[in-house]
């Protein structure tokens, strides 16, 4: 909005451009540099067109006013909410002309089948002062209507900004859930849910959730197709997020779906096996968590990767000087998959235990060769799922969108 970069694009601005230069017809008499005969209430009627004759008491013409025009914002008001979307309407005829400017730029809109209403497609931008113009004819007869207003002005703390992943141009595997994360919370959830649509190529049902009023997921049925082409389109600028806060920006954001690598690791067996699209690559011998230190058993999603990391214990709560404690600064070929601090990584220090032992405090570990070739064709979204322990997958620990049923993740849908 106009306190942070504007979320209005010029192009969305230039797709209603046109709607000024709809039919030149002729003025009526009247200027447009006044708001109607009485200047007051939502619309005005102006202009001059004759027709009756019926003379009146000078026995002169009188000029049949035009059709009435109506705007559903007051004139000259000061503080009209952002989330208004401007509307002009005439009781009969059709609009001829309707533009609506700011310094900004016009705001687009689109005219009813039956011409006689005008409907914005973007909401207002906070503290920016708008002209409302707006021609209507009906019989041969015109009006003219001019009104201006401002919108209401707002500071950061009651504007509230939506991050998106994935990222624009992003390809991700097939277990990757939409995550969008607002940096002031949404007590009114239903109504930014109905501006946020995801739409994919081949289409596959789906499904928000909100984790919290800040965090909110998406994910499809079952795992995305490979392939898929996905958009998302964030259109809360200017929705009332409830609290008196609103939406700050639009956001929209394409990204694509690649091979589906599905890796299984069993705790039990020490093994994981790779796939890629239904086809067993190779199986690798691994180690999980030892007693007191379980992996999690369930299904996972990478979050991240990283070539090199540092491990500190006490980043998991395991304090320093501690018989557990560790400190490794280069732990190559690690990949987060939840956020409690497990990692699929090279572990060279265990490859005598891999494939027979677990000794771990949590993480899975490979040999670096194998780690290495697992990274390389590894992605943000490839799916691990876990079995052979008794400590389950949570929720809402890294991406667990896919450790509860469809019709119980369509339950924490706000529409």
């Amino acid at each position: 909005m106009s306190v942070r970069p504007l979320g209005r694009t010029n192009a969305r601005r230039l797709a209603a451009a046109g709607l000024a230069a709809v039919l030149g017809l002729s003025l009526g008499a009247c200027s447009d540099d006044a708001d109607g005969p009485s200047g007051d209430g939502p619309g005005g009627r102006q202009g001059d067109a004759t027709g009756s004759t019926d003379g009146g008491a000078t026995g002169e013409p009188v000029a049949d006013p035009g059709p009435a025009i109506e705007v559903n914002v007051a004139k000259g008001a000061p503080a009209v909410p952002v989330s208004t979307l401007v509307q002009v309407a005439t009781d009969a005829g059709s609009l001829s002309s309707v533009t609506v400017r700011s310094a900004e730029g016009e705001l687009p809109g689109e005219v009813s089948n039956d011409g006689t209403t005008w409907t914005a497609s973007e909401r207002l931008e906070p503290g920016v002062a708008y002209t409302v113009r707006a021609q209507a004819e009906a019989d041969g007869a015109s009006s003219q209507l001019r009104r201006a207003f401002t919108a209401q002005d707002l500071t950061l703390d009651e504007q509230t900004y939506p991050s998106v992943a994935p990222l624009a141009g992003e390809t991700v595997g097939v277990g990757m859930p939409v995550v969008v994360s607002f940096d002031l919370p949404v007590t009114d959830r239903a109504a930014f849910e109905k501006h946020m649509t995801v739409t994919s190529a081949p289409a596959q049902p789906g499904s928000w959730y909100w984790l919290s009023d800040t965090t909110v997921h998406y994910r499809p049925k079952t795992y995305w197709r490979p392939g898929t082409e996905v958009s998302v389109d964030i259109d809360v600028n200017g929705v009332d997020a409830g609290g008196g806060i609103y939406g700050q920006e639009d956001r929209e954001v394409d990204f694509s779906i690649g091979d589906a690598h599905i890796y299984q690791v069993n705790a039990q067996t020490h093994q994981m096996k790779v796939f890629e699209n239904g086809k067993l690559l190779r199986t690798l011998p691994i180690t999980t968590g030892k007693p007191g230190f379980t992996t999690r058993s369930g299904v996972k999603v990478i979050m991240e990767k990283f070539e090199s990391k540092r491990m500190n214990s006490e980043t998991v709560g395991i304090p320093a000087g501690s018989a557990e404690a560790y400190d490794i600064n280069n732990v190559q070929y690690a990949m987060r998959v939840t956020n409690s601090g497990e990692f699929i990584h090279a572990a060279p220090w265990s490859v005598g235990s891999q494939g027979n032992a677990n000794v771990s405090h949590g993480c899975t570990g490979l040999s670096t060769d194998n780690a290495a070739w697992l990274y390389a064709m590894s992605r943000r979204g490839d799916v691990v799922e876990y079995t052979g322990t008794d400590r389950p997958m949570t929720f809402d620990n890294g991406y667990g969108d896919w450790n509860t049923s469809f019709p119980d993740y369509q339950a924490g849908s706000a529409l």
